[in-house]
């Protein structure tokens, strides 16, 4: 059974701004995919490999998430640490309200929030910035 990662996207206001860091780090820093550095490694890396995605956290919401293909060393601006390196693809999940936290957290998959992918009529539809709007005011 895999397990997932959560973690807050620092520095992004939307999925959009996420995907373009993310281009960026692919195109002008030759990065081979998108990855996100980190302090600490896993110690469930076999159940994070086993099909596990990063859930990221936006403006107080797990918003979106990326499958983890690889769990391996990267160098960033803050030098040698854990990377967990992406596939490219940006997956909108139903939002999840989360507090802050430092670090990232493993997510069970049972409380993983479900992709908002071909569920039309149940919120798949809604642009990002009602989607954001509800779960600020506890609607969702």
């Amino acid at each position: 059974m895999p397990i997932h990662i959560v973690k807050l996207c620092v520095g992004a206001d939307s999925v959009e701004d996420l995907a373009l860091w993310q281009k960026h780090q692919v195109k002008n820093l030759k990065r081979r995919a998108p990855v996100c550095g980190t302090r600490m490694w896993p110690k469930r890396v076999d159940e994070v490999l086993a099909g596990g995605s990063l859930y990221w956290v936006i403006k107080g919401a797990v918003v979106v998430r990326q499958r983890i293909v690889e769990v391996a060393e990267v160098d960033d601006e803050h030098g040698l640490r854990c990377g967990l390196w992406l596939d490219p693809k940006l997956v909108r999940t139903a939002p999840q309200p989360r507090r802050a936290f430092q670090g990232w957290r493993y997510l069970e998959a049972a409380d993983a929030p479900a992709d908002l992918e071909g569920r039309k009529g149940k919120g798949g539809d809604l642009p990002e910035k009602l989607r954001a709007e509800l779960v600020s005011i506890g609607a969702w």
